[in-house]
């Protein structure tokens, strides 16, 4: 465990606050590495993804960039876009 994995479990342990802040930016970078990946192994630029799926080029930049909060509704456009079946599953954290 890296002293930044320290500092984050023990932070998190008193302040659930930076918890929930840190859970949900976890979630923000793991739909940005997915939707990243999506659109470059369907060989697309992010103007022409954006223009598939229907949404502003800078609403893919912003997921892509982890700073959007996607809403599922979002995802599940993206899934229909892009003939995709969207999935979500809970995990045990540990």
């Amino acid at each position: 465990m890296s002293k930044l994995d320290e500092y984050v479990a023990k932070r998190s342990k008193t302040n659930p606050n930076f918890a929930n802040l840190v859970e949900q930016e976890n979630i923000n970078l793991e739909v940005a590495v997915k939707i990243r990946t999506l659109r470059e192994n369907m060989g697309m630029n992010q103007r022409d993804f954006a223009k598939l799926v229907g949404k502003p080029q800078s609403t893919i930049a912003r997921i892509e960039n982890g700073t959007m909060n996607v809403s599922t509704k979002v995802l599940s456009e993206i899934a229909q876009a892009t003939k995709q079946r969207l999935t979500i599953q809970f995990t045990p954290v540990f």
